[in-house]
């Protein structure tokens, strides 16, 4: 018998915290942590007669209790965030759009294929001949489920002043050229799968062209898929050769979910 081959994980996902830098301030998460000490009233009410100095180190349990969407943090939007209806290029009419608890969790465990973007600036939008260059740059061909993960700037200032306006986007054009090949899990380390907005907001004024906004969120009125945002460590990675597994939480009719997403290497 074989023995196991060494497996390495590599971390992609962002740590949730009280960091005002992570989301607009609208959306920003909000965590209350109760320590040992503060939890014993919480802990005293459910255990009538217990005393906390018979507890093991004189104390009870922490916890946090959390403000959140669940787009705080790593995690998956799923085709209801894009539209009402989705697979409109699949289907006469499309269907209605699914939630996050009804995506298909062999999306979630597949090949990696990382784009490498970082050096194009803030706010440009990918084409789908630059996808396609760039896939040809690393020799990679597309396989049906492979997970494309987009490496940008934005990675490296999560969590810093500017980070929502770091990093390219994936146009219309870019998504559905993924899509149309049967990748159905997308990923990026910036804020949104699409350009930041104040650099969609310029566009929008000079053109008013309505079709600008949120055009790599959209293709999923076309074909459903799901789309990680705000990972972490692609930096880390090669073009290809591991595993993502990116399993998203369970939530009932929801538009996104917490995902904790890792890259998986045998080594």
């Amino acid at each position: 018998m074989m023995p196991s081959p060494t497996r390495r994980i590599v971390d992609l996902s962002v740590t949730l915290e009280n960091n005002p830098y992570t989301d607009p301030p609208p959306l920003l998460p909000k965590i209350e942590y109760t320590d040992h000490q503060q939890g014993w009233a919480e802990m005293a009410g459910m255990f009538p007669g217990l005393n906390k100095e018979d507890l093991p180190g004189d104390e009870s349990w922490a916890a946090e209790r959390m403000v959140i969407t669940p787009h705080n943090g790593t995690h998956m939007d799923a085709p209801w965030h894009y539209a009402s209806v989705t697979d409109t290029a699949l289907t006469e009419g499309g269907r209605p759009a699914y939630g996050i608890d009804e995506l298909p969790l062999d999306w979630c465990l597949q090949p990696g294929v990382k784009l490498d973007f970082r050096h194009l600036p803030d706010g440009y939008v990918v084409t789908a001949a630059e996808v396609e260059a760039e896939l040809q740059r690393i020799g990679h061909q597309l396989q049906p489920l492979d997970i494309v993960l987009v490496n940008t700037r934005a990675g490296a200032v999560y969590g810093q002043p500017g980070y929502l306006e770091a990093g390219i986007g994936m146009g219309r054009e870019a998504t559905l050229y993924l899509l149309e090949r049967g990748v159905r899990v997308v990923g990026t380390d910036a804020w949104s799968w699409d350009a930041p907005f104040r650099f969609t907001r310029e566009r929008f004024a000079a053109s008013g062209d309505a079709s600008l906004i949120w055009e790599g969120h959209k293709a999923g009125r076309d074909i459903g898929y799901g789309q990680m945002e705000k990972l972490a460590n692609l930096e880390q990675l090669p073009a290809d050769g591991f595993l993502v597994s990116c399993f998203p939480y369970k939530i009932k009719g929801a538009s996104a979910g917490f995902t904790r997403a890792v890259a998986i290497f045998a080594e």
